[in-house]
């Protein structure tokens, strides 16, 4: 609970009037520039984009095949397929903040469902016992809840603040240590990569695979966020895991399915 709570208030707080201010200053300090593809045009990507990321090409593929995408929405981000209906990305600096917030939320909201299934499929080869995660916050633990609040809060707070200080000033927050014939990585606000997140360096090397996987982790995450939003109606309607919700429907799906959730029982 601390921790949505957390990553949400800081997800979702507007820059600072000084940010608004300096525009360069929020994510870098100057335009950063990436080589688009196909048709070698040199595009400024002034939305916070990375440095080692290739911005996709103009017939990228959209959300509705044949629609026009907003101008604000140039194939420079990760996962961006011109989806944007109420124009809430047309304020360039909310749109940098909007795409951090999605990055954050779709790890969060990955991180939440491979803690739900994990343990789920344990209980059910036996290696755990009475798991559930919908009322784990009411469990028994080693300290009191208001104590583990507490300090949840306090830690999750800080790592928060230095995320945010790093979107502020790009690279304030160096966490990666000086090893000899070793380059540290350039910042990257939303990627900090090195040997504590990136060590097979993955995430550095050519424009066009880094663009592949980022958008790989950006889709995924958004696909995890409605899963969660789903195992959450499943947990409340049924009272049951999604691994087991999953089990009925296999065996029963013409009674088993959303639609039963309509019906009296």
């Amino acid at each position: 609970m601390a921790l949505a709570i957390a990553s949400t208030a800081l997800s979702t707080l507007p820059f600072s009037s000084r940010c608004r201010d300096i525009p360069q200053k929020c994510f870098t300090e100057k335009s950063t520039k990436c080589l688009v593809g196909r048709s070698g045009v040199i595009v400024n990507a002034t939305k916070g984009v990375s440095s080692v990321c290739e911005p996709l090409p103009p017939d990228r593929p959209l959300w509705f095949p044949g629609s026009t995408p907003p101008s604000w929405l140039d194939g420079s981000l990760p996962g961006d397929y011109g989806f944007d209906p109420l124009g809430l990305g047309s304020d360039p600096e909310l749109l940098k903040w909007f795409a951090q917030a999605e990055l954050i939320h779709g790890r969060w909201a990955m991180l939440a469902v491979a803690g739900i299934l994990i343990p789920e499929w344990l209980e059910s080869i036996g290696l755990i016992e009475n798991f559930s995660w919908y009322d784990a916050g009411s469990r028994e633990y080693f300290a009191d809840p208001t104590t583990l609040f507490v300090v949840q809060l306090a830690l999750m707070g800080w790592v928060e603040g230095r995320r945010w200080a790093d979107i502020i000033n790009p690279g304030c927050v160096d966490i990666q240590p000086d090893l000899p014939n070793k380059t540290k990585p350039k910042p990257d606000v939303g990627y900090p990569g090195g040997i504590w997140f990136d060590p097979m360096m993955w995430g550095r090397g050519s424009p066009e695979p880094v663009m592949v996987l980022r958008t790989k982790e950006i889709k995924n995450g958004r696909l995890a966020m409605l899963a969660f939003v789903g195992f959450c109606f499943q947990a409340i309607y049924t009272g049951q895991g999604p691994l087991e919700n999953l089990a009925c429907h296999v065996a029963d799906p013409g009674h088993c399915n959303i639609f039963s959730a309509f019906t009296s029982q």
